[in-house]
């Protein structure tokens, strides 16, 4: 009976081992130069039963109403205080919409102007501690803090260049880099040997404290300014998290400036290199660019209140009929700059199936991945609620709520 029990424990171990030396995880884990590589394949660690899913809340502004107040032209971030309140980043009016939570609006801030408390085209948009908006007014090289009832606290001037996103932590400023359209028409197009680093820690002063996250050199001035367009995140603890829209690249780091992680997933195209490495050309003070051709990877990076981190990733590329772009047109009067954009392409299309939102655990192993019927220009998290965004077409967000399996 005792040899019996035994031949049979022995046949389970056997058995127990050759399954285990049969699993194919989903992804290599290596460390280079004391930094953590994950190379994820594309089945996530859920495989085909995704622990979480969305579900749809309601739309935040709709081009089909006709009250102004909703809407929006290019929105372009978002942000949400203590209470719920959601505050749209309305860019291409110039001002920004308050809603509560359950979506009816509450009030504007702003307006087109030079002024304090008014707007050339801003990008960004934060909530501190004390809900103080801080606004970064790329069209004025200006960050602006709004009070919550709506008045100017304080403006930042921007003395080197315009600021980019900002999110604001623990006495501090985050910022990317800021809008390019003027050097990308001005100055020399020489190849770049030593490119600056693409975010900035910055105090309440606009002093910067920090650099971090290294750019790929294309040896090309116009694919540098392309291919290294980002998003970035930041999770409650500071840790900055960077996706590229055109590299396969997800990278994690601390407050400090150390890279913690860098990830990469297989996609079904490639990035290694341009299609075309785009031009720049002029006469008589007018200056014609036409941008490199690339394969888009991202649109999009969030992070949240577990650590997950979500990624906005194309699964194909967009048809020709799917395309649209923005254009801009700046001119100078009587030393005064002015800029204009408008969006052309299909902007009646408003579903598609490129898109996925990815999820990552906090080092960087793929989970899995959502799918969405949306074009997505951008997300943002906050608590269980999913913003995405689609600045171009139906110029909205769309809220969801983060269910739990």
């Amino acid at each position: 009976m005792e040899m019996k029990m035994i031949l049979k424990l022995t046949v389970c171990a056997v058995i127990i081992l050759l399954f285990v030396s049969t699993v194919t995880y989903p992804q290599k884990i290596e460390t280079k130069d004391g930094i953590r590589l994950v190379h994820n394949e594309k089945d996530g660690k859920w495989g085909d039963k995704p622990q979480i899913s969305l579900e749809y809340v309601k739309n935040i502004g709709d081009l089909e109403f006709e009250d102004e107040n909703v809407l929006f032209y290019m929105p372009s971030d978002i942000a949400v205080d203590e209470k719920g309140n959601v505050y749209v980043m309305d860019s291409g009016n110039h001002r920004i919409q308050k809603f509560d939570p359950k979506g009816h609006f509450l009030a504007s801030f702003g307006r087109q102007g030079q002024g304090p408390g008014e707007f050339q085209y801003p990008q960004s948009i934060d909530i501190d501690a004390e809900g103080n908006l801080y606004v970064s007014d790329s069209g004025n090289q200006k960050i602006q803090i709004i009070k919550p009832e709506g008045s100017l606290a304080e403006e930042i001037k921007m003395t080197e260049e315009a600021p980019g996103i900002i999110r604001v932590r623990f006495g501090q400023m985050i910022m990317g880099q800021g809008a390019s359209v003027f050097s990308l028409g001005m100055g020399r197009m020489d190849q770049e040997e030593d490119l600056p680093k693409l975010i900035k820690i910055l105090n309440m002063e606009a002093e910067v404290q920090k650099e971090l996250c290294e750019q790929k050199n294309y040896k090309d001035f116009l694919v540098n300014r392309m291919g290294n367009r980002y998003h970035f995140a930041v999770d409650k603890e500071s840790n900055i998290y960077v996706s590229f829209a055109y590299q396969n690249r997800i990278e994690k780091y601390s407050l400090e400036g150390r890279l913690l992680w860098m990830a990469d997933r297989k996609l079904n195209y490639d990035v290694t290199s341009p299609k075309t490495k785009g031009e720049r050309s002029g006469s008589g003070g007018r200056v014609s660019i036409r941008m490199p051709e690339m394969n888009r990877v991202s649109s999009g990076i969030a992070v949240d209140d577990k650590g997950r981190v979500w990624v906005v990733t194309l699964k194909r590329q967009l048809r020709e009929d799917e395309q649209v772009q923005s254009n801009v047109m700046v001119s100078m009067t009587g030393g005064q700059r002015s800029m204009n954009f408008s969006v052309s392409g299909n902007t009646d299309e408003r579903s598609t199936d490129a898109y996925q939102l990815e999820v990552y655990d906090p080092e960087g192993v793929l989970l899995g991945s959502i799918d969405i019927d949306k074009f997505v220009d951008g997300i943002h998290i906050e608590k269980d609620r999913v913003f995405l965004l689609d600045q171009m077409r139906g110029m909205q967000y769309y809220e969801y709520k983060i269910v739990e399996k």
